[in-house]
């Protein structure tokens, strides 16, 4: 007999989450999770879904990768002229979900975003291996092209080059996600789960709710 969807469940009962255990900055608590999810071995432990919006509203969503995380923000990478970053162009705010299936965790995060520097983003483009830094370079990232070949052609080409030739284009940096909620996310038995959100007050500092399930 085939399997309903409707069927499929998991029991979560791993951990708790209280108010009394989370800490009083969402960074520090992020940053406490991320470690254990790091520990834990979990698979692309900075894997995240971007949620960006055009100008009128429609939404899109993707996985990409963290890159670094502060008290500032959430930084990633791509192409400025893709999808996304044509869209945080002309609608500078975005989502962020973690989901750490092995921990029964997940952390929500809606911000506004902005560039970071050219001299950020030269630090980190230069630090990756050199295929990737090729690859920035030669893919028309979103845009219809005629064929793989087409990109197996300049890679080849671009691969001939010094590599002290290999230059960050101006089209590709990173983006800095600036949180204005932060929510933690753990799973709990019957439904019941462990939801605590840190909203950014406007006098500064960070309020701390638990949302019901």
């Amino acid at each position: 007999m085939a399997l309903s969807v409707a069927d499929i469940r998991t029991e979560y009962k791993k951990n708790a989450l209280s108010e009394d255990s989370v800490a009083d900055h969402p960074i520090d608590q992020f940053d406490c999770w991320f470690k254990e999810a790091l520990n834990s071995e979990v698979m692309e432990v900075n894997a995240m879904t971007l949620a960006t919006a055009s100008s009128d509203g429609i939404p899109t969503a993707r996985i990409v990768l963290l890159k670094n995380y502060s008290k500032k923000g959430f930084v990633f990478f791509t192409n400025y002229n893709s999808g996304k970053g044509q869209q945080l162009e002309s609608n500078p705010r975005a989502a962020l979900v973690f989901f750490w299936k092995e921990l029964e965790r997940q952390v929500r995060i809606t911000g506004t975003v902005e560039k970071i520097s050219p001299a950020e983003s030269d630090e980190y483009f230069y630090s990756r291996p050199l295929g990737s830094r090729i690859g920035a370079i030669i893919s028309p990232q979103s845009h219809v092209i005629p064929s793989r070949e087409i990109l197996e052609q300049k890679y080849t080409e671009l691969s001939a080059l010094d590599e002290s030739q290999i230059k960050r284009p101006e089209h590709w940096g990173g983006f800095l996600v600036k949180p204005l909620t932060i929510e933690f996310w753990q799973g709990r038995p019957n439904r019941l789960h462990d939801r605590i959100r840190y909203s950014l007050k406007e006098e500064g500092g960070w309020k701390k709710e638990r949302l019901a399930p």
